[in-house]
């Protein structure tokens, strides 16, 4: 039996997730910054923010600021059941290493000249990836990449899931913010365990977007721009808040 306390195995987790978070607030704050500028602008035009995170488990962080509490209302998640893992995470794999079904996507969006678009992706190298934001920059969209610079600098050229052209997500898009995420994801080394386990990845992608969420809220409470949010319809008059501006977007959000 061993001898490691859950209670020890939990503060390392803690301290690695923690440590991780710590490093991307003290590296990426100027790029946060240059986010927040291009999601008010976009905000008080009153014009939607659309975020799309191609690959399993980076779908998570396009729900993490998609009708939230606490949210704003102009962001518009890209929900594509391609990549969820609810259809199979198999199927989900080999669907965001396809080339060409990114783009897609983003045509089945109809992103245009005046949109922005935030692609998070816990590794930034998968053919859907690249192809989102490639096709979106064709489009004339303002691309947002939420990745890690290391994981995706450190995967090798020639690994299946990259797209053909071989291109990181922090290369083709308008402004980058780095989460900093270690290769392989996981953070911990469970002694006898054949990986390492404690995954990283949700926890930075939703570190990062929710941090460029309260800066872009920020600017417009400093512009006197009354910024339509979200209350917990759990919450005491969660439902009658939320009423009042729900019809400013069904039909504009598709996902709504």
């Amino acid at each position: 039996m061993s001898d490691v306390q859950p209670e020890s195995l939990g503060a390392q987790y803690y301290g690695a997730v923690t440590g991780l978070m710590q490093q991307i607030l003290a590296t990426e704050p100027d790029a946060v910054a240059a986010v927040a500028d291009v999601l008010a602008d976009q905000i008080e035009a009153d014009r939607l923010v659309h975020v799309y995170g191609p690959g399993g488990h980076s779908n998570l962080a396009s729900q993490e600021v998609f009708f939230r509490a606490g949210g704003l209302m102009h962001v518009s998640a890209i929900l594509d059941e391609g990549t969820l893992m609810s259809s199979g995470a198999l199927r989900s794999m080999a669907i965001e290493r396809t080339p060409g079904y990114g783009r897609i996507v983003i045509d089945d969006a109809s992103l245009g000249a005046d949109d922005v678009l935030i692609l998070v992706n816990a590794y930034g190298i998968n053919a859907a990836l690249i192809d989102a934001a490639l096709r979106a920059r064709e489009l004339g969209a303002t691309v947002i990449g939420v990745s890690s610079r290391e994981h995706a600098d450190n995967t090798a050229p020639d690994h299946p899931a990259r797209h053909p052209s071989k291109q990181n997500l922090h290369d083709v898009v308008d402004l980058h913010v780095n989460t900093h995420v270690p290769v392989g994801d996981a953070l911990i080394q469970v002694e006898g365990a054949l990986e390492r386990s404690g995954a990283s990845s949700t926890f930075a992608n939703a570190f990062a977007l929710n941090w460029i969420m309260l800066e872009t809220l920020q600017r417009l409470a400093g512009r006197g721009v009354e910024v339509p949010m979200w209350r917990s319809g759990n919450a005491p008059g969660g439902d009658e808040a939320n009423q009042r501006f729900i019809s400013r977007f069904k039909g504009r959000v598709r996902c709504l």
